[in-house]
């Protein structure tokens, strides 16, 4: 039988690459070792950036120093560049008797893993301050520290606005010209749509002028002023207000890369108008994607509690606040319940059906009676009817709230301000449109104990509802930025 020879090539091959592996073994496990060995380039640094992960998956092989030499690697470190992108790096010495070392980028990251590194911190922070229960905040605050039951978690909040005026940055596009862009109304019952963009245009507040570094890009046109000069009165067609808001994203769109990389994900609009949710209709980016701010945020016309903001209808007949805030105690409020206003929708036609100069405890008018004015009876009302109109939102909210009378909401699919952070259950009544026949009913059940309660809170949310000019923290203005940097928290978003 034949009986091959042993090839002795094959226990050469044998003998030399067994020290190259193990070598290999011993290299890899030191290499693993100096991954771990993570430092921050910056005493000063805000974020400790290795404890996203960022770091573990990119070879050394990209290092181009001189590879013939010997190297002592001390580790990688993360910094910044001028230009605020973020940076791994690898700090070696070439020579042990040299006292040199080099800095290398191995990896250069992007800007929307800058920015999503930002607020996977801000996350972080605040899901740790929201497993404190306790009904007080224990952050400092020299102007408000956020307590009590009207707070779904007044520290998580807390650790949210204090997060938000550190770290949100709003772009907002220049192109456009007033009056349709970059202007609206500062006065009547779409008060605070005009307001939003004028103090944005202002750029004093969390405005900034390198979209590079935003984390939100505002879209500056005002439908109500579109609605003015666009709108040919009685024709029932929106297409030029359509047209020009598909326009404006074509231009910003074409001009700037951010829209395209989220599909308008990262923008959002503002509008206190009827026909603000229709008007994002032309654009099915705008409408499924982009956080719209809207006064009328009704979830059965397309807004989502998700990615939408619920703005409040405020009417500023003058612009100003003067006589609006503040009211009589409860012991001098005679009558339970008020409302004054025109027949608009179907609610007010059931409301005004049921109670229309019916009742002495429930007062319910179209016409405030002659030498009565509508603001002292807010005034002097423990409960204030809020009935929806043709749209779900109403102005009757916060006037009641700046009157310090305790709302009574009465809609369907209406998602109030703030809802995410404020419990409007325990400042407010909500009463179902079937049970408006048992308003009354409904009212005198709650005791006076509970509603002193309720008196109480409706005064401690005020001033989240108070327009200033220039704004004040925690007031209306921050609480709307607020509400929109829940929504960018809520997004996460990838190359």
């Amino acid at each position: 039988m034949w009986i091959p020879k042993k090839q002795p090539s094959n226990l050469i091959i044998f003998i030399f690459l067994t020290p190259l592996i193990l070598i290999s073994v011993i290299a890899c496990i030191l290499l693993q070792a100096s991954e771990r060995s993570l430092i921050s380039s910056s005493s000063s640094s805000a974020f400790s950036w290795k404890s996203f992960g960022f770091f573990k998956s990119f070879s050394l092989i990209s290092f181009n120093g001189n590879r013939n030499g010997n190297f002592n690697i001390f580790g990688q470190v993360e910094t910044s560049s001028n230009d605020g992108s973020l940076h791994q790096k690898l700090v070696a010495q070439s020579s042990p008797s040299e006292n040199k070392r080099e800095e290398v980028v191995i990896k250069k990251y992007s800007r929307i893993e800058r920015l999503e590194a930002i607020l996977a911190k801000a996350r972080s922070s605040i899901q740790e301050a929201a497993r404190n229960k306790s009904s007080i905040s224990n952050h400092e605050d020299p102007d408000y520290v956020p307590q009590g039951p009207v707070y779904r978690n007044a520290n998580a909040f807390h650790r949210s606005y204090l997060e938000m005026e550190r770290l949100f940055k709003i772009y907002v596009y220049e192109e456009g010209e007033p009056p349709i862009f970059h202007n609206g109304p500062c006065r009547s019952i779409y008060s605070t749509e005009g307001r939003f963009i004028h103090e944005m245009e202002k750029g004093k507040f969390y405005r900034t002028k390198d979209p590079d570094e935003a984390l939100v890009y505002f879209l500056p046109f005002s439908v109500v002023v579109m609605v003015q000069y666009l709108y040919e009165p009685g024709s029932h067609n929106m297409n030029a207000i359509g047209r020009t808001v598909s326009d404006y994203i074509d231009t910003v769109s074409g001009k700037y890369p951010f829209w395209n990389t989220t599909l308008g994900a990262d923008h959002f609009m503002l509008s206190c108008h009827d026909w603000g949710p229709y008007s994002t209709s032309y654009v099915p980016q705008l409408y499924n994607n982009s956080i719209r701010v809207l006064c009328n945020a009704n979830t059965s016309e397309g807004f989502n509690p998700l990615k939408d903001v619920s703005l409040p209808e405020i009417n500023l007949k003058t612009g100003e606040l003067t006589g609006l805030l503040g009211g009589s105690s409860p012991s001098q409020r005679s009558i339970l319940a008020f409302f004054a206003g025109h027949l608009h929708g179907d609610i007010r036609y059931l409301l005004l059906q049921q109670w229309k100069e019916k009742d002495q405890d429930v007062q319910v008018y179209e016409e405030v009676p002659a030498n009565v004015s509508y603001e002292s009876m807010l005034k002097k009302s423990k409960f204030c009817l809020c009935p929806s109109g043709y749209e779900v939102a109403s102005p009757r909210v916060v006037e009641a709230i700046y009157a310090e009378c305790v709302p009574v909401l009465i809609s369907d699919g209406y998602v109030p301000p703030m809802s995410d952070v404020l419990n409007w259950e325990t400042f407010s009544v909500f009463v179902d449109v079937k049970d408006i026949p048992n308003i009354k009913k409904i009212l005198m059940g709650i005791s006076q104990e509970q509603y002193l309660r309720m008196y109480e809170r409706v005064k401690q949310v005020q001033r989240h509802f108070v327009i200033n000019g220039p704004p004040k923290r925690f007031d209306l203005f921050h609480m709307i930025i607020h509400s929109i940097w829940l929504r960018r928290l809520n997004m996460r978003i990838h190359d």
